[in-house]
């Protein structure tokens, strides 16, 4: 083995803490434990709504609840998309 792939094998080899890569992974990308608690929030106030849903089917409101949880979702994985990009193009130091 080359030196450079004993670096990196070194490298998480020391990193072996599941916390430890769960922060460094959330570091990484903020965005996608953010839509994980969203569409957590979303589901979890769609069940608590639908113990006083009314009238309305309860098709219909699984329906809405879905809707709302995947554009949540949605939209976080396109803000991320957008921030790499920004910090790839825009932060990113001339070279």
């Amino acid at each position: 083995m080359s030196s450079g792939q004993d670096s990196v094998y070194s490298e998480y080899e020391t990193d072996t803490s599941q916390t430890s890569k769960l922060i460094r992974k959330f570091k990484e990308t903020p965005f996608v434990p953010i839509g994980m608690a969203g569409f957590a929030v979303v589901v979890g106030y769609g069940l608590y709504r639908l113990k006083h849903r009314g009238d309305m089917k309860m098709s219909l409101h699984l329906i809405h609840m879905r809707v709302a949880a995947q554009g949540f979702v949605v939209g976080a994985i396109t803000c991320g998309v957008l921030y790499s990009m920004f910090r790839e193009y825009v932060l990113k130091p001339k070279e």
